[in-house]
């Protein structure tokens, strides 16, 4: 029973604390910390015995080492060659350096500090490269030397895993010998799970996929991550070693990602699970008797990083702004540095105060990483003095560059030279349209204005270049790069400098569609539902519909913003998270009976339009109406389709069947 409770205790608090910082756009992975801060021996003391979950936790662990092998690509890593070798392997060998020496210095044994140097090394791979993706910042030099650096980080996390244990041993002697064997042995079960993986993995998952029953499948999957993790457990090695190799083995194979869209639930589930028991070990009266200390140390690791980062990324030639924004933005500690914590205080490197002070330093660190990455682009420039210059002279030359077109006027400016900023320019100048295009990458700028093209290198945001594309003469701005995020941000720049030229914005489905017309957009145009018209007016045309009367129809559509287009039935792999419910919306069938509230009431009594959803049409006697009219009267066996975020539906449907 009192397990049961412990059970209780810790789920109810991880849900309703993961919920809360999810609202507050925290990072998931404090949001576990915090809960076993709660329920653990030094906060409630719901849960007091924490063996049996760290045994049952560590498998979260082998799951992300798994998934972390999925996505570890060798030709990713020789194309990405000379900044994981010139900046991420000295980043860690140099920040692992500097840091065992300061905590050698604050009294620490050879061995504590060691550890204590590779765990404040480590960079957070899941909010960094979620952070990237959000901001539409992967693309930029700075996203590039951080996926880099990390890409090493989470490559150096194996050995690490095998070498912190060997590092208990007693005499030195011992742990040589050990490091020898273990060598020997990491030698032979690498080569043992390369083969398998080469010849038998690929058989057995092709029989597996061949029966098409997506539990063999998962179950599979997870039978091949923990024989592996088992196997280098067995030679006296990290289970995660094993898990990452069966993972690398796989990750070329035809069925990675499906692989991964089956293992991510159990991975995230016990991981949490994994750090719920981490923060459990945090001694909340260190935190409390000791905050000067733990800022002290978070300020130390989060500078000498930036420092170490930036002056190596600036030795590889990088730019001086790219370098300070990839130090900013990988300055906090990493959750792999949770997984050494937890090692390290499993076979006595750290003590539990220790250990308390670094996983302190460590969630607050992680928890400033968003506004820091969002706001790293802007201090990288303020710091860069450098670069400061170097944009300048750049914005120079493109003034310099439209100084013979002062006459340059009704012509369209492109933001996004990409494949669409391309093609709309040549439909342009078949009609002798006069255009100016922006775009970021320096490779393409360079080959499309040695074609003759012009094209201004830059970001679209940048005032200066707006004005050197000559916006206030401009009749057309189109927004072609379909990020909605950045979208909206060059959308607002171009209404603060112009009021009243139109903006056309191409986007990639209809999720964002309102905010963008929010923002100022005139037009938007989502590609999936554009692509669905043009399939629509070949499948009409092919069925003998007039060509005149498509035409008609695809222009009505477009003219009331594609309304007929939004909404759809929701399938098995539909995406259902947080983030999705908050912008797509679902079509739902509402059928009345004898007995609901709605039957015998006509549509415009029910007043739909104000629980937000969009009535699409009524289903009567196997006859389909669309968009009936509002004096109709709803009766028993009618089904009335209806359009809208999935809670509004839901509320509709209650509403519909149930009465108020």
């Amino acid at each position: 029973m009192t397990s049961h409770f412990e059970i209780l205790a810790i789920l109810t608090s991880a849900v309703l604390i993961v919920w809360l910082f999810r609202r507050l756009k925290l990072p998931a992975i404090l949001a576990y910390l915090v809960a076993g801060m709660v329920v653990g021996e030094h906060g409630l003391a719901f849960a007091h015995d924490q063996v049996d979950y760290e045994h049952f936790a560590e498998l979260g662990i082998v799951f992300l080492l798994f998934t972390l092998g999925l996505e570890f690509s060798v030709p990713k890593l020789m194309a990405m060659r000379h900044l994981v070798l010139a900046v991420g392997s000295l980043q860690v060998a140099i920040s692992l350096l500097v840091f065992t020496l300061i905590a050698m210095a604050f009294g620490q044994p050879v061995s504590s500090a060691f550890v204590i140097g590779g765990i404040l090394a480590l960079s957070s791979t899941a909010i960094v490269i979620r952070q990237l993706s959000e901001t539409g910042a992967m693309k930029r030099k700075s996203g590039q030397i951080s996926v880099a650096i990390l890409l090493f980080q989470d490559v150096a996390v194996v050995p690490l895993l095998i070498i912190i244990p060997m590092l208990a041993m007693d005499n030195e002697s011992s742990m040589i010998l050990a490091l020898t064997l273990a060598l020997i042995k990491g030698v032979f079960v690498v080569g043992l799970l390369l083969l398998a993986g080469k010849w038998l993995l690929p058989r057995l998952f092709n029989l597996v996929a061949q029966v098409r029953t997506d539990e063999l499948f998962v179950l599979t999957t997870l039978l091949v991550t923990l024989v592996a993790s088992a196997l280098t457990q067995w030679f006296g090695l990290s289970m995660a070693l094993g898990a990452f190799l069966a993972g690398m083995m796989l990750g070329e194979s035809q069925y990675k990602h499906q692989m991964e869209a089956d293992i991510r639930p159990y991975r995230d589930i016990l991981l949490g699970l994994f750090f719920v028991t981490v923060g459990m070990k945090l001694n909340l009266s260190i935190l409390l008797y000791s905050p000067l200390l733990i800022i002290s140390i978070m300020v130390i690791f989060m500078l000498t990083k930036i420092i170490v980062i930036t002056f190596l990324a600036h030795r590889a030639g990088e730019a001086s702004k790219d370098a300070w924004a990839s130090g900013i933005m990988l300055a906090q500690m990493g959750e792999f540095s949770f997984v050494l914590i937890a090692l390290a205080g499993q076979v006595e490197l750290l003590s539990a105060d220790v250990s308390s002070i670094l996983l302190g330093a460590g969630i607050i660190s992680m928890a400033i990483t968003p506004y820091m990455i969002n706001n790293a682009r802007t201090w990288a420039l303020w710091l860069s003095r450098e670069s400061l210059s170097h944009k300048n002279q750049i914005q120079q030359q493109e003034l310099q560059q439209l100084e013979d077109n002062k006459e340059l006027k009704d012509h369209v400016i492109i933001c996004g030279f990409g494949r669409v900023g391309q093609t709309v320019s040549r439909f342009l100048k078949q009609e002798s349209i006069d255009f100016v295009a922006i775009d970021i990458d320096p490779l393409r700028t360079t080959k499309a204005r040695e074609a003759g093209e012009r094209v201004l290198f830059g970001s679209s945001r940048q005032t200066e270049l707006l004005q050197a594309a000559h916006l206030a003469q401009a009749k057309l701005v189109v927004i072609a790069f379909g990020e909605d995020k950045q979208s909206i941000e060059v959308i607002k720049k171009v209404r603060s400098l112009s009021a009243d030229v139109p903006i056309l914005v191409r986007t990639r489905n209809d999720d964002q569609l309102a905010l963008l017309q929010e923002a100022g957009a005139n037009e938007v145009v989502p590609e999936t539902l554009e692509g669905s018209l043009m399939l629509v007016s070949q499948v009409l045309s092919l069925s003998g519909v007039p060509i005149s009367k498509i035409i008609r129809r695809v222009q009505k559509e477009r003219k009331n913003h594609y309304n007929h287009l939004h909404g759809f039935y929701q399938g098995e792999h539909t995406d259902m998270g947080p983030d999705a419910m908050d912008r797509i919306e679902f079509a739902h069938a509402i059928m009345l009976n004898d007995h609901s509230y709605g039957r015998g009431k006509t549509i415009e009594s029910l007043n739909l339009e104000s629980r937000r959803v969009k009535i699409i049409a009524l289903r009567r006697d196997g006859q389909e109406i669309e968009e009936p009219n509002k004096s109709t009267v709803l009766q028993a066996q009618d089904t009335l389709i209806v359009r809208g975020k999935p809670m509004f539906v839901e509320r509709t449907e209650r509403f519909i069947l149930e009465g108020p």
